[in-house]
């Protein structure tokens, strides 16, 4: 049956008043964490229709975060491969240095108004950590950050930039010691005093209302960068492309072009290989399940279980994909999901430096390799590529880690084919 819900854009018809997108999403938490999810969600829908806080957040993005962040025309590289025209959303000059910051101002300013005494997070890559530290500091509300150990050693600028924010850095040492241990042990945290706290997560994930709320908080980005590329351009691009680990960036800046002509792509990490353990391409290995208090599209141990992933970047190391992001790709015919391996990740992060002079967060590379990978093939198109973050993070990791790539990998595979004489890419 036809409804006039059926006419509704994306963003007002989903999610559904319990949660979901389609048959992803939801809330599978025990009944005391469903009351605190309730309350969220109550105190949600009540403060974004207000005036005052509508004003103090757009206050928060101009003044504080430094937004609108531009849209920029990549002249080098696009001239380089001599196909598509490559633009950025440059999400790396918003403050703290990535996306995140958007929905952390949003979640601990929902934090104040809910009087809550302590905000609480995982993060992998430590953006996320850093953002909800810069928060906290910005609203004087006590903050505690959970960290994979492995992540903690890798992305060691980012820890040192939390504890200078004020923020208690808890060190997980358990399974793979990275981004889904952290969740998890995030998650208890918050499950000893859910009254006095709040779970900020950090990605279109968990259980309803953080999806959604993740996703409206994100939204600024997809917002700015329809209009500004439109005033460059006076057109839509052909191609959006965005990094995907839970999807907060690449949600932020689709959600806009949903109902657009516009191929959305997003890009998972395909890390090693094709072995369980070896990447963390949910959407191409994964099978529905649920996890972290959602249903979705999760990669599993022969268990049944969310089983252990890899990716150099430790943002997108998660072993599933957004409830949202996970409808989408099975429902909309231009929404697509690609993978980049680790080796293209660390050429593109080269490239980017080397031709822009902008060096990007790991994760971020993930959406510029496979944006290289698509400007050969499409000779006259144009491409936006939501470069979530920048890499200062990653510098000590790439140093330390780009001459085993160099023995394994001697050629550039992503350039393969064009020439590159006269070029300074190493």
């Amino acid at each position: 049956m036809d409804t006039i819900e059926n006419h509704k854009p994306h963003i007002r018809q989903y999610p559904d008043a319990n949660g979901f997108f389609g048959k992803f999403g939801g809330s599978y938490v025990n009944e005391e964490l469903q009351r605190e999810m309730k309350n969220i969600e109550n105190a949600y829908n009540t403060i974004c229709r207000s005036q005052n806080f509508i004003h103090e957040l757009r206050h928060i993005r101009k003044h504080f975060q430094g937004r609108p962040t531009p849209v920029y025309y990549c002249k080098n590289l696009s001239d380089l491969i001599g196909g598509a025209r490559i633009y950025l959303k440059r999400e790396d000059l918003n403050h703290s240095g990535a996306h995140k910051l958007n929905h952390c101002m949003g979640e601990a300013l929902l934090a104040k108004f809910m009087g809550k005494k302590k905000l609480i997070a995982e993060t992998g890559a430590g953006q996320h950590g850093v953002a909800l530290a810069t928060a906290g500091a910005y609203f004087n509300i006590k903050t505690e950050i959970h960290m994979g150990e492995v992540d903690i050693a890798k992305e060691h600028p980012n820890v040192v930039r939390m504890k200078i924010l004020g923020a208690d850095v808890v060190s997980v040492t358990r399974g793979t010691k990275t981004l889904k241990d952290a969740v998890d042990s995030a998650f208890e945290a918050y499950l000893a005093d859910p009254v006095n706290t709040i779970y900020c997560i950090g990605s279109v994930v968990g259980p309803h209302p953080f999806p959604m709320m993740v996703r409206e908080f994100q939204r600024v980005v997809g917002i700015e960068a329809r209009e500004q590329y439109q005033e460059m351009t006076g057109e839509l691009p052909d191609h959006v492309i965005a990094c995907c680990g839970g999807g907060s960036n690449a949600m932020g800046i689709l959600s806009a072009f949903i109902e657009d002509p516009v191929r959305l792509h997003i890009v998972e990490p395909m890390g090693r290989g094709e072995k369980v353990g070896d990447n963390a391409a949910s959407v191409k290995f994964g099978t529905e399940g649920i996890i972290h208090g959602f249903n979705s599209i999760v990669i599993k141990d022969e268990k049944g279980e969310p089983a252990p992933v890899y990716s150099c970047a430790s943002g997108l190391d998660y072993p599933a994909v957004g409830p949202e992001h996970a409808f989408l790709v099975k429902e909309k015919k231009r929404y697509e999901a690609h993978t980049v391996t680790d080796i293209e990740c660390i050429e593109a992060f080269f490239i980017l430096s080397r031709l822009e002079g902008i060096i990007p967060a790991l994760e971020s590379a993930h959406a510029v390799a496979y944006a290289i990978k698509l400007a050969k093939e499409r000779k006259s198109e144009s491409i936006l590529v939501n470069l979530s973050g920048r890499g200062d993070k990653d510098i000590d990791y790439v140093e330390q880690t780009w001459g085993e790539y160099m023995k394994k990998f001697p050629n550039y595979s992503l350039l393969e084919g064009i020439d590159c004489s006269g070029i300074n890419i190493l």
